[in-house]
């Protein structure tokens, strides 16, 4: 049967603590054992069922990785207190002093950072390359490689990764595939298509409402277990826990993600169409001009469409800028960064998240200083919002 991510969330039975249709919110950071040997046992992750200190597990978060990891495919999850902490405390499980990673190099500019300036403190390695070039991946594999790292829809450019392709290279030297999912969810589920490690910022469309920061990993019991150890797990001991009142929230919200996602989906694939209509320069992943079209029609699960990202291209850094604050004056949405929220949010990658990434890297990547990259809202009347959009563009002269 087909996997369908938004049913695996809803076939959850999940019960506060007096039956509440909603799971009870954990307001404590320690708790009680009746008996010091099942406190032992907990401390050696040999007692199921027991929670010992908020930073460990907690009931809340333990809810909501539930959730996640059946939306997922994978037998388990962990939540974080950020989707940076979610893609560190995942890479820090893997490597060690003297590993190599393979990375995408068009990647979110804090996965960049923490990759190209951080890891150098572990004497961690990185190789960053086009990771559409299947070719170019396996001529990087080394001795030492542990992991290639990539996102299923790469920021800010909209690349495609070929997920299936990627799993087999990574299986054939065994490696751990890690996927960044954070524009797609629902869309496409990576763990299904070959990925070990599926990682999310939650902050964006999962929770949808950016008034929280959250971070998921998604993976086998045993990587989720051991991210969880309390000698030499990631997650136990660099602490980044997620507050049970918002974990609580992210769980509510992940219940209407699949509408979110089909109404995101929609009205981005309106603007692409009147873009193109108009002669623009824009991209998106959804009409067949794009490159990657064709590989993401076979990967993602259609009924959720081809996401709310876009992006256009106004040549220089001044152009975009002036376009978006025409934009917000006109009501059309927030020149604000993040993405996934119920307004239209536009940022200008170059200058803002993808500002970690040299400039002259950007250009050799393919990233105009003009590009504008829209996270399309929710809005009932998406033709209103283009007649916005087309108003702001004939101010410029642009149309």
């Amino acid at each position: 049967m087909k996997f369908d991510p938004a049913s695996s969330i809803q076939d959850l039975m999940q019960f506060g603590e007096f039956g509440d249709v909603n799971p009870s919110v954990t307001d404590s950071a320690t708790y009680t054992f009746m008996k010091a040997d099942t406190m032992t046992g907990t401390f050696k992750g040999e007692t199921e069922g027991c929670f010992l200190y908020s930073r460990h597990w907690n009931p809340s978060n333990k809810y909501l990785a539930d959730a996640l990891a059946a939306m997922e495919g994978t037998e388990a999850a962990w939540v974080t207190a950020s989707g940076m902490a979610a893609i560190t405390c995942a890479i820090l499980q893997i490597c060690s002093s003297g590993d190599h990673i393979i990375s995408s190099v068009t990647t979110y500019g804090g996965t960049y950072a923490f990759m190209k300036n951080y890891l150098t403190k572990f004497n961690i390695d990185v190789t960053f390359l086009n990771i559409t070039d299947l070719e170019a991946v396996k001529a990087a594999v080394r001795p030492n490689t542990k992991m290639i790292y990539t996102e299923t829809m790469t920021n800010p450019l909209l690349q495609i990764s070929d997920l299936p392709e990627l799993s087999k290279i990574s299986k054939a030297n065994g490696l751990k595939l890690v996927v960044d999912n954070t524009f797609t969810p629902m869309i496409v589920s990576p763990a299904i298509l070959g990925a070990d490690i599926v990682v999310y910022s939650m902050t964006k469309f999962i929770n949808g409402k950016n008034d929280t920061v959250g971070g998921a990993i998604c993976a086998s019991l045993d990587f989720v277990n051991s991210l969880a150890d309390v000698n030499d797990g990631t997650a136990m001991l660099l602490g980044p826990v997620l507050d049970p009142f918002r974990s609580s929230s992210i769980l509510k919200n992940l219940h209407t993600l699949h509408i979110r996602m089909k109404q995101h989906s929609y009205n981005a694939m309106y603007l692409a169409n009147k873009f193109k209509e108009t002669g623009l320069k824009f991209n998106y992943p959804g009409l067949p001009e794009h490159k990657g079209y064709d590989l993401l029609t076979s990967m993602m699960n259609k009924e959720y469409g081809y996401g709310g990202m876009i992006s256009i291209d106004m040549e220089t850094a001044e152009k975009a800028n002036e376009l978006m604050e025409r934009m917000q004056e006109a009501g059309i949405g927030y020149l604000a960064v993040s993405l996934g929220y119920f307004k239209t949010l536009f940022s200008n990658s170059g200058k803002s998240t993808s500002s970690e990434v040299p400039e002259d890297v950007q250009r050799e990547m393919g990233m105009s200083e003009g590009l504008v990259r829209f996270s399309v809202g929710l809005d009932n009347d998406i033709e209103r919002t283009f007649e916005k959009i087309k108003a702001c563009l004939k101010d410029m002269n642009i149309l």
